[in-house]
């Protein structure tokens, strides 16, 4: 009998592991897609900075390699890549060329290898490393060693080049390499070039150099500087690097003309208090104008030391912008994706490094088309492709609403983002200011105070007192005024009882 009782009890604790991992393993799944499609490393920081896991707001929809395209030259070092409407063009640098790549349908199609050009002196490319496609399918290449922006047309017609500047502004010891390109819709061209840490170099239309635009901060280390204004010598002072603003990485120009940079020369100590800026927003003179409502700058990862495999700061090398002036850039260091709204506040991070569907061995750049995200990893030669899921989607729609001025709605689709992620922040916030814009500030209080954003939480509770108070001046009037009166009328009141009682004693005594 002992036996059997003792098979019994194991029986009942085997049933009772079991039935815990099947608990477990429902509420791990709360947080995978219902699509059908496998879950990746998906997550978030809350309020004091710690990681969230949440459901995946992306999934790979596709890989494009060389030899799926019918490329019979695989890519070699590709720098970067841009989208116009259904086209993707890619700069094959280490082939010196540019690849056209077509959705069609559900289909990714080779369109064309362009390698020359018409009518131009030099008809074909060295290095190229970046491409820009203007609305009206005008191509614009940064041919770097051949130190030339070169603009042609949707028929490979040479229109015209962007040159080393002959102006005295412009180093004349250094040769002009550009690197990066940006168009407006003016036909203004902004380049980042290598060596150039001024800023952007500019040109107008029609070819010529107007100057620069948004310089780089001066990045240097304060026990650096220190000694080398304090205990050097002369001649150690000038053998040892000059103080000068860094280069930028990678640019980006949005629908409204700004130009988003992203920066990676910077020291780790200054990401803490917001003085790297990794990633700026420059208006027309060039000054850094990019929102940060968020108790974490956009910086990435926020957790560059931990003991993993992987030390270091994100580095982004590249950025893109969405229509709804979401942004999303990607690093170069772990190969993940940061999604940040138009406050700066993360939406989502995710990806890894590796070889593995969905991880990346050496992300270079990154672009969008429509809410899909493409990204070139350099060293595999390849383009991965991601689809937002539903509730990427749910996210994405309640940002929109609430810049179309759908605050029901808004609010309606931020509720739904919760039933998938009960601990995201931003659905709270969310909530919160749809009901700011509906003057319901007691309501966006409570949530506010949900996500612990004080400063909301303070803009709510000032309108919400001032409402109270215009609602109840006239009772707040009258205690006030109660209160002022009431004792003026009682002293009145025994000051007259008592000269009557004065009055009466002294008729008395007559």
């Amino acid at each position: 009998m002992t036996g059997g009782g003792k098979t019994v009890k194991m029986m009942h604790r085997l049933m009772a592991l079991l039935t815990i991992i099947i608990m477990m393993a429902g509420f791990s799944s709360a947080y995978a897609a219902d699509d059908g499609y496998a879950s990746s490393y998906t997550y978030n920081y809350d309020y004091w900075g710690d990681i969230r896991e949440s459901p995946d707001a992306y999934r790979v929809e596709n890989v494009l390699y060389s030899s799926g395209l019918g490329l019979e030259t695989a890519m070699k070092k590709p720098q970067s890549l841009y989208v116009r409407n259904n086209d993707i063009y890619v700069c094959d640098t280490g082939n010196n060329r540019i690849i056209q790549i077509r959705l069609t349908g559900s289909e990714y199609k080779l369109v064309r290898i362009i390698d020359t050009i018409q009518g131009a002196d030099i008809a074909t490319f060295n290095t190229p490393s970046d491409v820009f496609v203007d609305a009206e399918e005008n191509i614009y290449i940064a041919d770097t060693n051949n130190g030339r922006v070169v603009m042609v047309d949707k028929d490979l017609n040479f229109i015209k080049e962007f040159v080393k500047p002959t102006d005295s502004t412009y180093d004349q010891s250094l040769s002009f390499l550009p690197n990066k390109i940006v168009v407006d819709v003016s036909g203004r061209v902004f380049i980042l070039a290598t060596n150039v840490n001024k800023g952007l170099v500019k040109f107008e239309a029609d070819t010529t150099f107007t100057g620069y635009v948004g310089a780089n901060k001066v990045s240097y280390n304060l026990a650096e500087y220190i000694w080398k204004m304090w205990f050097s010598t002369k001649e150690q002072r000038a053998q040892q690097e000059s103080f000068v603003p860094t280069e930028y990485c990678n640019i980006y120009m949005d629908e409204d003309s700004f130009i988003y940079a992203t920066n990676i020369v910077f020291s780790e100590y200054d990401l803490l208090y917001d003085v790297a800026q990794p990633i700026r927003r420059l208006n027309g003179i060039g000054n850094d104008i990019l929102i940060k409502n968020d108790r974490y700058p956009p910086i990435g990862e926020l957790y560059w030391q931990s003991e993993d495999d992987v030390h270091g700061p994100s580095k982004l090398v590249d950025i893109t912008v969405l229509e709804n002036d979401i942004y999303v850039a990607v690093d170069r260091t772990r190969g993940r994706i940061f999604g940040y709204d138009s406050q700066g506040i993360m939406l989502w991070a995710f990806g890894t490094s590796g070889n593995s569907e969905g991880a990346f061995n050496s992300a270079i750049a990154i672009d969008h088309m429509g809410k899909d995200l493409l990204v070139l990893d350099q060293q595999e030669g390849n383009i991965t492709i991601f689809t937002p899921t539903e509730y990427g989607n749910l996210i994405y729609a309640a940002s929109e609403d609430y810049l179309k001025g759908d605050y029901d709605g808004s609010a309606e689709k931020w509720e739904e983002v919760l039933k998938h992620n009960a601990n995201y922040n931003l659905a709270f916030i969310g909530i919160g200011r749809s009901l700011m814009r509906q003057e319901k500030y007691k309501e966006a209080m409570d949530y506010f105070e949900m996500a612990h954003d004080r400063d909301n939480y303070g803009r709510a509770f000032r309108q919400y007192r001032k409402i109270w108070v215009e609602e109840n001046i006239g009772w707040m009037i009258a205690v006030i005024a109660a209160l002022l009166i009431i004792p003026l009328i009682i002293r009145m009141v025994k000051k007259t009882r008592m000269e009557v009682e004065v009055y009466e004693r002294g008729q008395i005594a007559k």
